[in-house]
């Protein structure tokens, strides 16, 4: 499956969300690719301190200077985690032509909410590029199939800690106001451990000391990955079902 992380603003938290999911479903044993498409490649960046501190999992990580279909074909057996950034707009278009489902991290800020409904306007005029393309070649051929488009799914990122701020909830009931979009319950919370993970090469529920950055990403992770979750831990909490708004 092709997971495309990615929002048009910057400071979302996308690369760091994709290099933790990375790590963990590496650490659950399931073959995992990171690509690596923002011209700051900050999640190459981390995965390179990750193996000069020799931490494990290896984490692989590939930078494609063209096209990334076929590199994408050729790792199609495992999962595929895709960071992608506003400032290459066409592999950002390349990566969701070919995406199974984009997940967007957002902060809680209306800046951030329009970000997310203009990144939502590309992700359907991409999906619309290319079934126009395929139909035209299906009339030409008559063999090729319309792919599915991909599932979108939201999520507040850095959300509060403080109880007395609204911003948080009021993100969530705005993303829950646009269409065509899965809200996912599960928020990330603006901790400074994800900061010191990044130095360190580890993903945030490899650092000792911070039981609460470790949960609110595993809830995350398995309402993203049930299957993955329900396989490994013999007793795991269903988690609940995302609300689709329309």
């Amino acid at each position: 499956m092709i997971t495309v992380i990615g929002n048009l603003k910057g400071g979302c938290g996308k690369s760091t969300m994709a290099f933790n999911l990375a790590v963990w479903l590496a650490s659950k044993g399931r073959a995992v690719v990171a690509f690596d498409l923002d011209p700051q490649a900050t999640l190459s960046d981390v995965v390179e301190v990750r193996q000069d501190e020799g931490v494990k999992p290896d984490i692989r990580v590939f930078r494609p200077e063209s096209d990334p279909t076929k590199v994408f074909k050729q790792h199609g057996d495992g999962e595929i985690i895709v960071d992608v950034g506003a400032s290459n707009l066409w592999a950002m278009r390349q990566a969701i032509g070919l995406a199974d489902r984009v997940v967007i991290p957002v902060p809680p800020s209306q800046a951030d909410v329009w970000s997310t409904q203009r990144f939502l306007n590309i992700i359907q005029e991409v999906v619309q590029s290319r079934d126009a393309r395929i139909q035209t070649k299906e009339n030409k051929t008559k063999t090729k199939k319309k792919p599915a488009s991909p599932t979108v799914l939201v999520f507040v990122n850095r959300a509060d800690t403080h109880p007395g701020l609204r911003e948080s909830e009021e993100t969530a009931e705005a993303l829950s106001a646009l269409e065509g979009v899965v809200l996912l319950e599960h928020r990330i919370c603006q901790r400074t451990s994800y900061r010191r993970s990044f130095s360190e090469g580890r993903a945030v529920f490899e650092l000792p000391g911070d039981a609460k950055s470790a949960q609110e990403f595993y809830r995350l992770a398995e309402a993203l990955y049930p299957l993955e979750s329900s396989q490994i831990r013999e007793k795991v909490k269903k988690p609940k079902e995302a609300k689709i708004h329309a």
